[in-house]
């Protein structure tokens, strides 16, 4: 079997949206969702705080999901990707049709997909202690983002986030509490340079 008849369980895909959080906030993105996540994180927007029970997963192959692209840069989110043995695949195809790939996880399962993909991490260790995350995800990451509520998250990964000082790490307020965890970042931002703000702008904006 080729890469491109190889099929994956599929969430949903969106095109031509507008990346809303971390270093590629406000670039043109389509997004492949993978199905399936057992982190189970209590703010989760895709509807797996629950394990995703009764969340559709329709199986497409990556010749089709190649067929819906229309932005130059793709998103592989989840659910949590990397739950995928076909997922390195699924980037090379991706690499050999000329887009450029993002990958979004949780680093708690590891795969060795190619050095061209940009890995967002965003550890959730500290909500679901059973899926820590995988030790070279804190070299290999592109960049680190943490949800932040009480700003004790940040201290939760501190040792981590010194492993790689030249990874940008991006603070996000949690959704639901973003008001109150808003000026906890801001003291956050002046304590440490390295810091970043990042906020879910597709949110605020109105797209998927």
């Amino acid at each position: 079997m080729s890469n491109l008849q190889v099929k994956l369980p599929i969430h949903e895909t969106f095109q031509s949206t507008v990346q809303g959080e971390g270093y590629w906030t406000g670039t043109l993105v389509d997004f492949i969702r993978l199905a399936g996540c057992p982190v189970r994180c209590p703010w989760c927007d895709t509807g797996y705080s629950n394990g995703g029970k009764g969340l559709p997963a329709v199986s497409q192959s990556i010749a089709q999901l190649i067929a819906q692209l229309q932005s130059r840069r793709v998103v592989i989110t989840g659910g949590e990707p990397f739950l995928h043995r076909d997922l390195p695949q699924l980037v090379q195809a991706l690499l050999a049709a000329d887009k450029q790939v993002s990958i979004e996880t949780s680093g708690a399962y590891w795969l060795d997909v190619s050095p061209l993909a940009w890995i967002t991490l965003s550890p959730k260790e500290h909500v679901s202690p059973k899926y820590p995350v995988q030790e070279l995800f804190w070299t290999r990451a592109n960049e680190i983002k943490l949800v932040v509520s009480t700003g004790k998250e940040v201290e939760f990964y501190q040792k981590y986030l010194e492993i790689n000082v030249d990874v940008p790490v991006f603070i996000q307020p949690e959704w639901n509490s973003k008001d109150a965890a808003i000026p906890i970042i801001l003291e956050l931002l002046k304590q440490n340079p390295r810091y970043r703000l990042s906020l879910q702008t597709h949110k605020f904006i109105g797209v998927p």
